[in-house]
């Protein structure tokens, strides 16, 4: 693709797109011609971005949420939007209200008054605006948001989100290399775990027009597992000889109190690793799951076209480095 074909093709820009999940978005929307305009605070931290495309296809610019002149900017000249933009714990100024629904509506109505209607929104399942999870609740008003603005937009609803990068497998196998004992809260807990290029295409395919205007999607993998499972799952891949130790809720909330106050009073300096929230508790009271009214009415990555990728063809390839020898684990004598 030369340079002047690019410019004649169609301009997305995508907020949230330096992340774990915008990178494979990113990626998908210039393998489907796409000129796509990255929108974050530090531009100059998107930059590795640019070869997941041809020259000149993908651009960086500066954008922050709480100055709508900049959102307009970084919207100007685009034919669609995609917002990424979200947090599991609150950090500082760093708000699941500023940021899920202020920013939410923010881009929604800066894209409304620039007349772009073809917009995806990203959310989660467990967005419910009656949900005891400030996260959770966030999230349904992030969607309302949008909807109000931008009555066509498509909200896709992932569960927990699985690839190289993520948070969640790469966490508990860093935790089982480290700890003789893994605590568990919610271990009955059922989770639908979704591979990241799997979203990232529906992400594109909705944006290609491929999925139905206004509808929210709910995606999830071939496999439905309860978290001690998925826990399990990655002793067993790592090779790792763990005690799971399952913590009722209430207990669960208290270890994750002392956990936030260690964090505040550490200035941050708390490691990652060990931290959780009381919030992060209460979204693990319910499970995460595509509903069956998603599925009855199509609004699943079947009814999209995709077939979703299990755990088991993608974790063990970027799980391996955390066994005892690597990738070299098998060749010992």
């Amino acid at each position: 693709m030369t340079k002047d074909q690019i410019g004649a093709e169609r301009s997305v820009t995508v907020f949230g797109g330096s992340g774990f999940v915008g990178r494979h978005v990113v990626r998908a929307l210039a393998r489907d011609d796409w000129r796509v305009r990255v929108a974050c605070r530090r531009p100059d931290l998107a930059y590795y971005l640019q070869p997941l495309g041809a020259p000149g296809q993908i651009a960086a610019v500066q954008a922050n949420l709480r100055n709508p002149e900049s959102i307009v900017a970084a919207l100007r000249g685009a034919d669609a939007v995609v917002n990424l933009v979200g947090i599991l714990a609150e950090t500082g100024t760093q708000k699941f209200s500023s940021l899920h629904v202020q920013g939410a509506r923010i881009v929604a109505q800066a894209a409304k008054a620039l007349g772009i209607t073809n917009f995806v929104q990203i959310s989660a399942i467990g967005a419910d605006p009656q949900s005891s999870s400030v996260y959770g609740r966030t999230k349904a008003e992030g969607e309302v948001a949008v909807l109000e603005n931008i009555p066509s937009a498509v909200i896709i609803r992932p569960s927990v989100i699985f690839g190289p990068e993520d948070d969640f497998f790469n966490r508990f196998a860093t935790l089982a290399r480290y700890f003789p004992i893994i605590p568990i809260v919610g271990g009955e807990t059922k989770f639908q775990p979704v591979y990241v290029e799997d979203v990232a295409d529906a992400v594109a395919l909705a944006l290609g027009g491929g999925a139905k205007p206004g509808e929210i999607y709910e995606l999830g993998g071939p496999e439905q597992k309860t978290f001690i499972e998925l826990v399990e799952y990655v002793l067993e891949v790592t090779e790792r000889d763990r005690r799971l130790i399952s913590l009722s809720f209430g207990f669960g909330k208290a270890v994750a109190s002392i956990m936030q106050l260690l964090t505040t009073l550490s200035q941050g300096l708390f490691p990652k690793l060990l931290r959780m929230t009381t919030d992060q508790v209460e979204l693990l009271r319910h499970d995460n799951v595509v509903s069956e009214s998603a599925k009855a009415e199509g609004r699943t990555f079947a009814g999209l076209g995709i077939q979703p990728e299990a755990i088991e063809a993608i974790v063990p390839s970027y799980l391996f480095r955390y066994r005892k020898t690597g990738q070299y684990q098998g060749q010992r004598s």
